[in-house]
């Protein structure tokens, strides 16, 4: 008989954990709290690490359909818009890590991975229910949800997101920490914009207690952006997220250059949503093996290692995880809890080595006087070699 996983949150986390599993060759039950699936609009860069997942998973012909494929990365000044350093993707990363560097609309990953899931494997999908709490005892664990219903599997993988009540069950988990950073995101179509705003390639804009963000998603059509800032949150940081005043943008940008002044009053002028506003939470780089599995429950995502956006990693971490948590469900050898304990052996360190580098990020991008100064500078002498990030893009080592 078939093992049969549990899996909590039907987020991206979840979605891959599932799929890992099933082409494990496990059973699988997924709970969502949501009614529908669905991902708020958002984009997401894949670096090749990440697109490689997706490969193994058989998914290369339906993701280069609607995935963009940046022909560079750039960085810039936010205060005199100069370009500090660039470093060549496109057939260049292909060539050298075996993979292409993508940029994809998060409900298209999303959908991506919703479609395999539900159109070739046997996983079941349980909408409307979330994991609220689970027992692990006599070689079973047993959950139940929201709605009151119990459910008994061979393990369970909390991918239940940021303010997973799996973690918490688990660890005993304070909440998330406030990092002090509030990210402002749209999504623009490309037509709409003059054509010098139009995009093909990653730009980053480095500013004091700022940075930017704009990349190309669903096939080039539409436009990412993102702008960080530093500022004050709000006290109910779980169930926060709103259409933003873009007046507050605004306000910070004052000082900065006007090509980026330019790019922010094109969302207002380009109709549409506009801007959405997130407080950034995060938590300290993981510890041990430990806090990504005991037992027979696991951790996955950013129930196990949220990270803030400064290296781009959240949904490539996600990815990597549910790959090496298929190659750990699969060792038929060992019993449940050795398998959930070789994925965590396998991914907590790296884990913990992108959250901090995504953390000391935060600083260099936001920093500045005489800190921001050098960082220019060594942008504009190291540029590619500073850019590039083979112990990322080549694997899931740590």
């Amino acid at each position: 008989m078939r093992k049969q996983l549990l899996v909590a949150g039907g987020g991206i986390g979840g979605l891959a954990a599932a799929l890992g599993a099933s082409h494990a060759g496990w059973q699988v039950r997924l709970y969502e709290r949501a009614t529908a699936f669905s991902e708020v609009g958002a984009g997401v860069q894949l670096g090749p690490h990440g697109v490689r997942c997706l490969q193994d998973w058989g998914l290369e012909q339906p993701l280069q359909a609607v995935v963009s494929l940046p022909d560079r990365l750039q960085v810039r000044s936010a205060l005199t818009g100069r370009e500090l350093a660039a470093l060549p993707l496109g057939r260049t990363a292909a060539e050298r890590y075996g993979a292409a560097y993508a940029t994809i609309h998060r409900a298209d990953l999303h959908d991506l991975l919703l479609t395999a899931l539900t159109r070739c494997t046997g996983a079941r999908l349980q909408l409307g229910q979330a994991v609220e709490d689970f027992t692990d005892t006599d070689g079973a664990v047993t959950l139940r949800t929201n709605q009151g219903e119990a459910w008994q599997g061979d393990a369970l993988i909390g991918a239940d997101g940021l303010w997973s009540h799996t973690r918490v069950r688990l660890l005993g988990a304070a909440p998330p920490r406030v990092t002090g950073h509030l990210a402002y995101r749209a999504l623009v179509p490309q037509s709409a914009l003059p054509d010098a705003l139009r995009t093909g390639h990653v730009s980053v804009w480095l500013g004091p207690r700022l940075h930017a963000v704009q990349y190309p998603v669903r096939r080039g059509e539409l436009q990412n952006l993102v702008l960080i800032v530093q500022g004050p949150a709000p006290q109910d940081l779980e169930n926060w997220d709103h259409a933003a005043n873009a007046a507050g943008l605004e306000q910070a940008l004052q000082g900065c250059c006007r090509a980026l002044q330019d790019l922010v009053h094109s969302v207002s002028a380009a109709g549409g949503p506009g801007w959405r506003l997130w407080p950034l939470c995060d938590r300290p780089p993981v510890r041990s093996a430990d806090e990504m599995a005991r037992g027979l429950v696991g951790l996955l995502g950013d129930a196990a290692h949220p990270m803030p956006p400064y290296l781009a990693q959240g949904a490539g971490m996600a990815l990597e995880d549910a790959r090496a948590l298929q190659r750990a469900l699969g060792m038929h050898a060992l019993d449940v809890p050795q398998r959930l304990r070789r994925y965590a052996l396998s991914r907590w360190q790296r884990n913990a080595r992108v959250q901090a580098r995504s953390i000391r990020n935060g600083r260099i991008f936001h920093a500045t006087g005489p800190l921001r100064r050098g960082r220019d500078l060594a942008l504009r002498l190291l540029g590619e070699r500073l850019l590039d990030m083979p112990w990322l893009y080549r694997g899931d080592g740590p």
